[in-house]
């Protein structure tokens, strides 16, 4: 059954967020794109103020829409099945869509932070998906901000987007030009930095953790830059077991939960 009394997203809207797809167009327009019933649903009950919300999409028979249309009735437009396959970028279009306005943060204020404090920061971190990943475990545990280096994939990619599950505005996150420069401000600041690295101490030997800490996570096949490593105050390893590992190494974002659960509940 089509829904009745909702407008037909427009050919000028539908225009607007397929070149949302494209990293330059999200960041001209200050938008992103969501897709899938959980992830809008979380966008939406996690919205910092009502106008974040740009626009609801959903598909002509969409049953989901419903509990959308008290609160954003001016904002919510159907598609066809074809503009859903158009809009969608998965095999299989889930049929509900959202566009919201991108997290305005202008960097972290360490001068804020009371008590207990820690950041997380991406070196070079490729995957959108562990950087949505990374992103959502830092809301977990209640991390400040989120600091993205060069090369860190765009947290509004879709499948950082996906990943994230609905947690981009759960916490302050930002991106850097200058890595190293941000990372000795913060530590300038009294924040100490803690690398991830092979060559570091088994990160289960520490018995308590500095008050205010970030937390580096480095690229996926390299692992955290050499100047990072110079400039940090801890390394930390996370051991394999056995006499030798049956991989390389850790996924980014599994490294970066195993070492926030430490940090955060060991106090």
């Amino acid at each position: 059954m089509k829904l009745q009394g909702v407008p037909p997203a427009s050919k000028a809207k539908l225009k607007l967020y397929g070149k949302l797809h494209q990293k330059k167009h999200r960041d001209s327009e200050g938008l992103f794109l969501a897709e899938g019933l959980r992830t809008v649903r979380e966008l939406v009950e996690s919205l910092p103020e009502h106008d974040m919300l740009h626009a609801l999409l959903f598909r002509e028979d969409e049953p989901a829409a419903a509990e959308f249309l008290s609160g954003f009735s001016g904002n919510v437009f159907t598609l066809t099945e074809k503009e859903c396959m158009q809009l969608s970028q998965t095999t299989t279009p889930s049929g509900v869509f959202g566009v919201f306005l991108q997290q305005h943060s202008e960097g972290f204020r360490p001068e804020r932070a009371v008590g207990r404090s820690f950041l997380v920061a991406l070196d070079n971190v490729q995957d959108p998906g562990n950087v949505g990943t990374i992103l959502r475990t830092a809301s977990w545990f209640g991390a400040d901000a989120m600091i993205c280096g060069p090369g860190t994939a765009d947290r509004y990619n879709a499948k950082a987007v996906r990943s994230s599950a609905g947690s981009i505005y759960a916490i302050a996150h930002y991106g850097v030009d200058v890595f190293q420069a941000e990372l000795a401000r913060l530590a300038g600041a009294g924040y100490t930095v803690a690398a991830s690295s092979l060559d570091g101490r088994d990160f289960r030997e520490y018995v308590s953790w500095p008050e205010k800490l970030v937390l580096v996570i480095g690229n996926e096949a390299n692992g955290v830059s050499p100047g990072v490593l110079d400039m940090a105050h801890l390394l930390l390893k996370i051991p394999h077991a056995g006499d030798a590992p049956r991989v390389e190494s850790l996924n980014a974002s599994v490294s970066a939960g195993i070492l926030m659960e430490r940090l955060v509940l060991q106090q």
